[in-house]
């Protein structure tokens, strides 16, 4: 069943848009996403199953979430992916279905994902220096982040109407040789760089995403499902709902009701956590 009138938070904001974490865990350590010893991994019986996530995702569309994307830390991780990526693409409602990756895995399952039906990608991809990507993530290897993106435009992600997006966060150090590098990277692949300010959490210190629609607060349209089932209304808040304790319906009525006018800071999470 699909909404028959749009869903709105108590500033009149169409909301239509959930990000869903799949998992804490991820097979890089990027300096700006968590501590160079990790953090603590959530519990195996916290994580929401892949059943309660589709259960919650077919109650969200059927009050007007149209628009959904996977994220982690690293979604890839998470087993059987492909098998969730599947049942999210075959609900009646949901125009839009993405996942945000790191790429070190596109090599190997770019193809299914296409086949599973996901439509869209965002790649985090902060250098093209192989030595500073490699100090960024704490160990990553550009060169198969690289070949993920040429393997997921040859299985049919990308084009015109939706391309592939290369997330890049601007550090303190970011030069601008990097960012002229990337540019023409993103424009001779056919790929749209989306320029994302170092966000600090804890101090809450954000900005509008130079070529996306994050940080733009008054016209934000999106909730937030963490790995343990918790609903967040904004990423830059302490609020959340346990739509497992609450249940679906007053944990989407209490996360629309309580959501802010703008982000302030959080406290205590992490982005590994949340999905960025």
């Amino acid at each position: 069943m699909i909404a028959d009138t749009p869903m709105t938070d108590s500033f009149g904001r169409i909301i239509n848009y959930l990000r869903i974490s799949v998992t804490d865990r991820c097979n890089l350590r990027c300096i700006y996403c968590m501590p160079a010893e990790g953090v603590p991994v959530v519990a195996h019986e916290q994580i929401l199953s892949y059943e309660q996530i589709l259960a919650f995702t077919r109650y969200a569309v059927s009050r007007g979430i149209c628009k959904v994307r996977l994220t982690g830390g690293e979604p890839l991780v998470r087993k059987d992916i492909i098998v969730l990526v599947r049942s999210l693409a075959a609900i009646t409602g949901i125009k839009d279905l993405g996942m945000t990756t790191n790429g070190i895995l596109l090599t190997e399952m770019a193809r299914e994902l296409k086949e599973a039906g996901l439509q869209r990608l965002n790649i985090s991809l902060d250098t093209l220096n192989p030595d500073k990507y490699r100090e960024l993530t704490r160990g990553g290897d550009l060169n198969r982040v690289l070949l993920g993106i040429r393997t997921a435009r040859n299985a049919g992600f990308g084009g015109p109407d939706s391309p592939i997006k290369l997330n890049c966060v601007i550090l303190p150090d970011t030069g601008k040789e990097e960012l002229v590098a990337l540019r023409d990277f993103a424009r001779e692949e056919g790929l749209k760089l989306q320029l994302i300010q170092y966000m600090d959490l804890k101090n809450g210190s954000f900005t509008r995403v130079d070529g996306g629609d994050g940080g733009d607060c008054p016209r934000c349209n999106r909730l937030r499902l963490t790995s343990t089932g918790i609903l967040k209304p904004c990423l830059l808040s302490n609020a959340g709902y346990d739509i497992r304790t609450l249940g679906f319906e007053k944990a989407l009525d209490t996360a629309l009701r309580n959501k802010p006018e703008a982000g302030t800071y959080n406290s205590f999470e992490t982005f590994n956590y949340l999905g960025g």
